[in-house]
């Protein structure tokens, strides 16, 4: 699957994407800096963003937009539809045109991940 674009900063990522992507993208990142204060960074050629190590990401492809966290799994009582899969506890949630997702649901799933982080430590830590 294709990728986003190539960014150097978050604003140049969001700026490359087009049509609803961009526009899920925007929404999901106003929502995520909103829940709480993060570091958004360019990592992995996508948005992520940390909180005592990584927490989150936000990742345009070809037809999907993956919304995840490093310990998803243990975030899926709050939302359902992330998907367990890859290392750290990682949970994906995986968006395709049409989807959204609720704003105050956003704020639940960041902050419970910022509890995690800062109760269980970094969750790409060696000991994590």
């Amino acid at each position: 699957m294709k990728m986003g674009p190539a960014a150097t900063s978050p604003d140049a990522y969001v700026e490359a994407l087009s049509g609803w992507q961009r526009a899920l993208v925007e929404q999901l990142r106003r929502d995520v800096r909103a829940s709480a204060p993060l570091d958004e960074r360019i990592k992995w050629t996508h948005l992520v963003y940390f909180s005592n190590g990584p927490l989150l990401l936000i990742r345009a492809e070809d037809k999907r937009v993956l919304f995840g966290f490093w310990r998803g799994k243990r975030l899926r009582e709050i939302a359902p539809r992330l998907k367990a899969g890859g290392k750290y506890e990682l949970a994906t949630w995986e968006l395709r045109e049409g989807d959204s997702v609720d704003p105050a649901l956003v704020t639940a799933l960041v902050q419970e991940a910022v509890r995690l982080n800062d109760t269980l430590g970094n969750p790409a830590a060696p000991s994590a």
